[in-house]
């Protein structure tokens, strides 16, 4: 749409345990460039304010497609808390009508099952595949073929790191007092180690009990945010290899709780929690006019 100068975007503002995303139906409008809107509607001062952004398409290979921009404009493979979202979406808008559903993401494909109640979808469960634990493929820059308690020295601090891909990279490491823990400091020297070459998701995580892991985390190109879904899935796989929790337990994140099981009948991982629309509205941007996302 446009009015004068300037286009409208038509957009949903949602969070799955407080990470939240602004989503556009990308079937109905143009966005010639992701990253610079993503950039510009994700600023919490001057625009919508959110972890990223994220646009609903039609797949050819399943019932539906997203692509996920972080709020720095960097595109991202996978989000676990957002592809929730993106089922309610899709089934409370009319695209689909059975509640299991697969999803396209640059993860690989998704399997999600959405509980509705009154015609709203509450909570989803993702199929969110096998964890990904060869260093190559993470990608991470150790030897072995699974990097288990590996030592990460970082400005004279050695830490114990543990890594996973859940479809994006994630580095956990387990600490007496998740509170206690600088993120905003420590976050970035993770994300951008050397160790890396791809950038990394760092986790910060507290075994309270087998069941329930306390958790904060660190995203690449977002911060430090409410809840992650691919980083909660990294942290119990993490837990299991290193013998410190069971195989489904519940992760407490900053935005809620997430209920996350690995199955040893598929080695697949599946991470359940809530799906909330926050608000929907129309951004008004000139980003459309030049394709640079500047407006100027």
């Amino acid at each position: 749409m446009s009015f004068g100068a300037y286009h409208t975007i038509p957009f949903t503002k949602m969070h799955g345990t407080g990470n939240d995303y602004i989503y556009i139906d990308a079937s109905r409008v143009s966005v010639d460039n992701p990253s610079a809107l993503a950039r510009r509607m994700s600023d919490r001062h001057f625009g919508v304010g959110s972890d990223g952004l994220v646009l609903i398409l039609p797949s050819q290979t399943c019932d539906v497609a997203m692509r996920m921009f972080n709020a720095d404009g960097t595109e991202s493979e996978m989000c676990g808390n957002a592809s929730r979202c993106v089922g309610k979406y899709v089934y409370e808008h009319g695209w689909v009508s059975d509640t299991h559903l697969t999803l396209e993401t640059l993860g690989g494909r998704k399997h999600l099952e959405l509980t509705v109640r009154d015609g709203k979808v509450t909570d989803v469960c993702v199929d969110m595949g096998a964890p990904v634990l060869e260093p190559s493929r993470i990608p991470a820059l150790f030897h072995g073929d699974r990097v288990i308690s590996a030592p990460l020295r970082i400005h004279g601090v050695e830490y114990a790191v543990t890594c996973v891909s859940m479809g994006n990279p994630h580095a956990v490491v387990f600490v007496e007092d998740v509170p206690g823990v600088d993120v905003s400091w420590i976050g970035p020297e993770f994300e951008h180690h050397i160790a890396f070459p791809q950038r990394v998701n760092a986790e910060f995580a507290t075994v309270i009990h087998p069941g329930l892991i306390q958790m904060r985390v660190w995203e690449r190109g977002a911060g430090e945010t409410l809840a992650c879904g691919t980083g909660a899935c990294a942290t119990l796989v993490a837990g299991v290899l290193n013998g410190v929790c069971g195989r489904q337990a519940t992760i407490r994140l900053s935005g809620g709780d997430l209920l996350v099981e690995w199955r040893e009948s598929d080695n697949h991982v599946y991470m359940t929690g809530n799906a909330v629309t926050v608000f929907e509205g129309t951004y008004w941007t000139e980003s459309l006019i030049n394709g640079d996302g500047s407006g100027e």
